[in-house]
């Protein structure tokens, strides 16, 4: 019975997706010994580094990920970076299959003059850094002001304004990271705007994200109801599903009595951003209003100015590049998940940053699908153990239990389901302990 060796580059969502689909595919004619290799110290990707802090339920997937882990075929390999332990032409020399699921973590550029003022921040950086994430432990940003802008009208931007506008102690009994939680509660912001270019049956939240901003205790969350119903005009009779759901979120949201919070989100549509303005850091920030014509978003001459000290842009991210691979909009240019030769793609890397957790589970499926129909003979080869030069630290799958132990019962004493260690050589003495 041949057993091949595939590598998986990455270990988040869509990483551990594809492992599960590997393990689902083995057949008495056909099985896999599947390495995990990840950057980080830690595993899970998003789920641990993206997902906000006050949603623990889309946490518990990581539940699953940790049964795929426990199978006899799979290893986790952490602490290991493409490109620098390993490069990608010797992973494609030691394994059947290479399968990049490196995700997408540079945020899209707005491209407007006053982008690089002080305080006009990516999600990019900014998730990370409320979500404990080692690398960004030391993002500067400045919640003096009373006012914050979030330009964009997908979930991340959503994330990103309701932790700004939530009163902060609500992020008590989360895993928020502490440097963060203790900023947060300094900060002035009392009003933060969502700005997004085009109408609300264009925006790319969700359903739930919109539903769940209507249980907020402490903030104030302000649609404008002709807008909405402008909108829901716009759609017609017939909108997709989707849209439809997220409008009637949205319209209830509009209807709802009004609240007097001293914390206030505010949507404002159909406004693109055309320059922020201040002298050596974020002062205010330039709209150009939008209108739709036959379907289309056209610019009016009309502008709009908010005055801000801080502008945070979500409005994408693209994958990063690294050597032997070639990104194309934002993404590692690929066929249907193919690459090149034995190089595959999974998640947000393959795709561009679309759909939801779940959507890497039936996009891996069908990436798995296409690497069982170009297997041949399996290699003769030792993997990853060859290739990793002598003395290097790496995080396996009992010295990530001892790091996640570790985490879960600081969490415990404190009253929060983790507290993440954000300190890298840290980690890995956790790991080692």
């Amino acid at each position: 019975m041949p057993t091949f060796k595939i590598v998986i580059v990455g270990a988040g969502p869509a990483g551990y997706f594809t492992a599960q689909a590997l393990q689902n595919a083995q057949t008495a004619e056909i099985t896999f010994a599947i390495d995990m290799i990840e950057r980080l110290p830690t595993p899970w990707g998003l789920v641990r580094s993206g997902v906000a802090p006050d949603h623990p339920k889309i946490k518990t997937v990581s539940k699953v990920f940790e049964k795929i882990a426990k199978e006899p075929n799979f290893r986790l390999f952490a602490n290991v970076e493409l490109g620098k332990d390993v490069s990608l032409k010797d992973l494609r020399e030691q394994y059947d299959a290479v399968v990049l699921s490196t995700g997408a973590s540079k945020g899209r550029k707005l491209g407007i003059p006053g982008e690089e003022l002080t305080n006009s921040l990516s999600a990019a950086d900014f998730v990370p850094w409320y979500n404990a994430h080692p690398n960004y432990v030391n993002t500067e940003a400045d919640l003096s002001s009373d006012t914050a802008v979030v330009i964009g009208a997908g979930n991340v931007a959503l994330d990103v304004a309701r932790i700004l506008a939530i009163d902060p102690t609500e992020l008590d009994p989360t895993d928020v990271a502490e440097h963060a939680l203790a900023k947060l509660k300094q900060s002035n912001i009392r009003t933060v705007i969502i700005c997004g270019r085009r109408g609300p049956e264009h925006a790319a939240f969700t359903s739930p994200e919109l539903r769940e901003l209507q249980k907020l205790e402490n903030t104030n969350v302000r649609m404008g109801k002709v807008d909405i119903e402008a909108a829901i005009c716009r759609a017609g009779g017939t909108p997709e599903k989707d849209v439809k759901s997220n409008l009637d979120a949205m319209l209830l949201i509009a209807e709802r009595e009004a609240t007097h919070h001293d914390r206030t989100m505010h949507f404002h549509f159909l406004s693109t951003p055309k320059e922020i303005k201040g002298n050596g850091r974020v002062e205010e920030i330039v709209f150009t209003i939008n209108k739709v014509e036959d379907g289309k978003v056209v610019p009016t001459k009309e502008t709009f100015t908010i005055k801000t000290g801080l502008v945070i842009t979500a409005i994408g991210y693209d994958a990063a590049e690294f050597p032997g691979i070639t990104i194309e909009n934002g993404r590692i240019n690929n066929i249907g998940g193919h690459v090149d030769h034995n190089v595959y793609t999974t998640g947000w890397a393959k795709r561009g940053p679309t759909g939801v957790i779940g959507t890497n589970k039936s996009d891996s499926s069908d990436v798995v699908d296409l690497i069982i129909e170009n297997l041949k003979e399996p290699k003769v080869s030792e993997g990853i153990t060859f290739l990793l030069k002598s003395g290097h630290e790496v995080i396996d799958q009992i010295a990530w239990e001892k790091i996640n132990a570790s985490e879960v019962i600081s969490g415990e004493i404190a009253g929060k389901p983790r507290v993440k260690e954000v300190d890298w050589k840290k980690l890995i003495s956790l790991g080692r302990s």
